[in-house]
């Protein structure tokens, strides 16, 4: 993916891919303590610490801290997420059509099976004409974090894949929250966040590397983004595809990878384990327990995360190989892609962020859709591991030649 095309030398993408590990692990970790701190006798304090509103009313920014993660932090993880896409897009993996072909269809069969599935179970329960687009994101940190620990003897290939896999399911993903979640559109606000973005991207072609410009910029297009009435993240995606990835002569680094490398640890570090605090501490008592596997909406994001990801992605990537000039990865056998596939089914993050817009109106249905979530997910990682390992051991052996 980080290649001579980006001035990097071949070791930076051993170092993102160990960074992603360590956020999914951080991630995880955080998610562990928001379930303890909120099933624990001290829940209280948790849901009055994520309640407590901060902010200036009069700009309309008077939020509670867990929709400051969700709209702030994460803003800044989604533009980290679009100079992944700008970068992929012009130089990388998706650069060219061919190239493109494998995880674009496995992206797209790996949202619109789940999706259907999830209406499928689901049909007709409040919500539900939202709710169905909650098993359509995969959690690139989580995913890679397990591939590294469970999958490390499987050619690098597979991580290849799921790379290229979660960087189209995230535009996907953005093109969800910014079709369904949107409403009442401020078009004066609207307008300004338009001509600051259009700032960015003159000052970018200008070659204007001044932060203390870009910084307070960023912050203007944010806040009228939100004034404007579209979700804020979509700030974060609009300004990093707006970023220069293409190296001038003599530039070690462009902006959009230089600033890729300086922001990723923060996201993967603090930002988003900040939000899982806050939108995973979710009851798992006794009722709350039951009324995930018996309320529909709760079955239909499990339903679409364990079943309609890997057999969107897996049936998808078939498709694609057997009808398009696509081909397999080099060195993974069909089994391998299956193991791969179930990692789609890791729905985490931006699945907790569509369900929390999805459900605003529906607090019932909210917190059960949302240990559906963390309970898919958990689910996916174990059975992905137990797959990767034993594919693993496969190509130890040597006992299975595999066909590029």
């Amino acid at each position: 993916m980080i290649s001579r095309r980006l001035t990097a030398p071949a070791g930076e993408f051993a170092r993102y891919l160990r960074t992603e590990t360590v956020g999914g692990i951080v991630l995880l970790g955080a998610a562990a303590v928001a379930l303890v701190w909120a099933n624990s006798p001290w829940s209280g304090t948790y849901r009055a610490l994520r309640d407590t509103v901060v902010g200036p009313a009069a700009l309309n920014l008077d939020l509670t801290l867990a929709q400051w993660a969700t709209d702030g932090l994460l803003a800044v993880f989604f533009y980290v997420v679009g100079l992944e896409l700008k970068r992929e897009l012009d130089i990388g993996e998706l650069s060219s059509w061919r190239q493109a072909m494998l995880p674009l269809a496995a992206a797209l069969g790996g949202m619109v099976v789940p999706a259907g599935v999830a209406l499928l179970v689901g049909g007709g329960a409040p919500g539900m004409d939202q709710a169905w687009a909650i098993p359509v994101a995969t959690d690139i940190a989580f995913a890679l974090g397990v591939l590294a620990l469970a999958g490390s003897a499987l050619p690098v290939t597979a991580r290849v894949f799921l790379l290229g896999l979660a960087v189209v399911d995230d535009l996907g993903a953005i093109a969800v929250i910014a079709v369904l979640f949107s409403s009442g559109l401020d078009l004066v606000a609207l307008g300004g966040a338009a001509l600051a973005a259009g700032l960015y991207w003159w000052l970018q072609r200008r070659r204007v590397r001044a932060w203390w410009i870009y910084v307070p910029l960023g912050l203007l297009t944010w806040g009228l983004v939100h004034e404007a009435g579209i979700h804020a993240t979509i700030a974060g995606v609009v300004l990093g595809l707006l970023t220069r990835v293409r190296a001038d002569d003599g530039e070690d680094l462009a902006p959009g990878l230089r600033l890729e490398h300086r922001l990723q640890p923060w996201t993967a570090g603090v930002c988003v384990p900040v939000f899982a605090l806050f939108a995973a501490g979710v009851p798992i008592g006794g009722d709350a327990l039951r009324a995930v596997f018996s309320e529909p909406v709760p079955l239909a994001v499990m339903a679409g995360l364990l079943v309609g990801k890997f057999v969107g992605i897996l049936g998808a990537s078939w498709l694609a190989i057997v009808l398009t000039p696509a081909c397999r990865p080099r060195g993974l056998g069909w089994w391998d892609m299956a193991a791969v596939s179930m990692l789609g089914g890791v729905g985490f993050t931006v699945s907790l962020l569509i369900t929390e817009l999805a459900l605003a109106d529906e607090p019932a249905a909210l917190e059960s859709a949302k240990a559906g979530v963390l309970i898919a997910s958990a689910a996916a990682s174990l059975l992905a591991a137990g797959m990767l390992v034993r594919r693993g051991r496969a190509h130890d052996s040597g006992h299975e030649a595999v066909r590029s």
